[in-house]
């Protein structure tokens, strides 16, 4: 009862917050979880920890459907290469890379456990980035870009931390067997998100005449493919986006009109209260892996998450504007030899854009629950190695890159607006 009360606390903070973030014009995610942290010191305040199970069965779902139900079909097919270079290739570096800060610079941090916290904040949360730039006016080009690598960055951290804490118990990693899951994962999650598409389709169209019935299975859906991916130890992410592509296609052509309505209502008002809890939850947490470790070590770990930070930030920015020299290459090479598929130049990107994108990189809620999930014990018994250590440099350095990274994002969006046209490189 006492927690049941304490979360209808939250959510009633929660939705004033947010009204109240629109009025003084900063961003809702920073105000929450600022807030969330105040409350979680107030003294005689109980802990309300966040329960992994809860984030990936309850939260996951719904939003990565909505993502990817709401999405531009056509812009994810033509930012493909961007967003997998970003969502694949981008957390696999991210992981490497903060594993070796880690191992070098954190006393007592073995190989293992560095790839651990490298997986932990390799994949970035769009959902962030989304909420604070929605009154700005990103270019569609770019909100693509950062809603699309978060469909699929979330598969390639969860196969990257699997594997991670697997080495920690002492098991041997394999690249080839990394690969081979990782593909194995992509493919099965696909396959049954491309089934129950063809199963919801079937049964949307059993019961067209209920719009309620109607609703209520698009609402369930998403929650039951997860939930079979993950038993069948396939991707229960990718299952879930394809699912959202293709009940997106169904929507257009075939739902009436008053039923599209209500379904966005309904899925506007699901969005906005996963979101705003999620953050208040981000800042709630804070307290609780604070005094989890030795007072001692709280500046110093601090020091090391802003290190991380930094680091990502900086690789990421050196990906995107890789991939920026990429497209122009490929689009100039296509252009001169008169080819038929050569790529739009709507989706090449210019330097405003990557700067953009590059500093949107923030760590989420994603990120704190699989650093939760850490087992407490391995195998054998023993405890697993730096377990609070990990979870509080994780935590501090998703506070970083969403207050931090969140306060300065408006001010480079407009700074890049307002300064000179600069054109595209030839």
């Amino acid at each position: 009862m006492e927690n049941y009360t304490i979360v209808l606390f939250v959510l009633g903070v929660m939705v004033l917050l947010s009204a109240l973030a629109d009025k003084i014009k900063i961003a809702s995610p920073i105000v929450l979880i600022c807030t969330g942290i105040a409350i979680g010191f107030l003294p005689g305040m109980p802990g309300l920890a966040i329960d992994p199970r809860i984030i990936f069965l309850l939260f996951l779902p719904p939003l990565l459907y909505d993502a990817a139900f709401n999405i531009s079909s056509e812009g994810f097919r033509q930012n493909l290469s961007t967003i997998s270079s970003l969502a694949i290739g981008l957390v696999f570096l991210t992981t490497a890379g903060i594993a070796v800060i880690a191992h070098y610079c954190i006393p007592g941090m073995s190989w293992p456990l560095s790839f651990v916290l490298g997986s932990i904040l390799a994949a970035t949360d769009a959902v962030a980035a989304i909420s604070i730039t929605k009154n700005l006016g990103l270019s569609p080009n770019t909100s693509v870009i950062l809603e699309g690598e978060s469909l699929i960055n979330d598969a390639s951290a969860l196969v990257a931390y699997r594997f991670a804490v697997a080495a920690v118990t002492g098991a041997v990693f394999f690249w080839w067997r990394a690969s081979l899951v990782f593909l194995g994962l992509m493919a099965g999650g696909f396959l049954i998100g491309m089934l129950m598409g063809k199963v919801l389709t079937y049964l949307l169209r059993a019961v067209r005449s209920h719009p309620m019935c109607v609703l209520s299975l698009t609402i369930l859906t998403p929650f039951i493919t997860y939930l079979l991916a993950e038993t069948l130890h396939c991707s229960g992410v990718i299952a879930v986006v394809v699912l959202g592509f293709g009940i997106s296609r169904l929507s257009a052509a075939r739902f009436p009109e008053e039923i599209r309505q209500q379904s966005k209502t309904i899925w506007e008002m699901i969005v906005f209260m996963l979101n705003g809890l999620i953050f208040i939850l981000i800042g709630l947490e804070f307290p609780i892996v604070a005094r989890s470790i030795d007072p001692h070590l709280f500046l110093p770990y601090t020091g090391y998450a802003l290190l991380i930070t930094v680091a990502a930030l900086i690789l990421r920015m050196w990906r995107v504007f890789i991939q920026k020299g990429s497209l122009q290459r490929a689009f100039n090479s296509k252009r001169r030899k008169g080819s038929r598929r050569a790529i739009p130049e709507s989706i090449l990107l210019d330097a405003r854009e990557s700067l953009i994108i590059s500093w949107s990189g923030m760590r989420g809620i994603m990120s704190l629950a699989i650093a939760i999930a850490l087992p407490a014990t391995l195998d054998s018994g023993r405890s697993f190695p730096m377990r609070s250590d990990i979870i509080f440099i994780s935590t501090v350095v998703v506070l970083i890159t969403i207050v931090g990274q969140g306060l300065l994002l408006p001010v480079i969006i407009k700074r890049v607006r307002g300064s000179a046209v600069m054109p595209r490189s030839q």
